[in-house]
């Protein structure tokens, strides 16, 4: 049987988006990651980064000075289930409409939609 989908808020996942780039952190490092303009006070990253512990999201180890904080769910599972979500709840279960939305959003560069084009013909090979 296949896991539920952990949706992340927003906060969680702009935490998750710093957490996956570092590999493993500690709440400093993740808040030091964030933007300025963002102001998350340390305590509350750590406040999020606990959340996330306790849904499972993240694990954590006790160091000298400071938990470090490692990703159990790695982002290409999330997009995966993300994306899958939003096909089944959005786009009625339609893959082609989820793709010709995609296609017709005017901020694709010509390199993302060659790029789309590259990996369409490699998967019908």
């Amino acid at each position: 049987m296949k896991k539920a989908l952990k949706t992340l808020t927003p906060v969680e996942l702009e935490i998750m988006s710093v957490l996956w780039g570092l590999g493993r952190g500690t709440v400093k490092d993740v808040q030091g990651q964030l933007p300025k303009e963002r102001g998350l006070a340390y305590t509350t990253v750590a406040t999020m980064m606990k959340i996330l512990e306790g849904k499972g999201i993240v694990t954590s180890e006790k160091g000298d000075k400071a938990h470090t904080f490692t990703p159990l769910l790695k982002r290409e599972d999330y997009a995966a289930q993300s994306i899958k979500s939003l096909t089944q709840k959005v786009f009625s279960e339609n893959p082609t409409l989820l793709v010709k939305h995609l296609l017709e959003d005017k901020t694709l560069s010509v390199a993302d939609l060659k790029e789309i084009e590259r990996l369409i013909k490699e998967r019908l090979r």
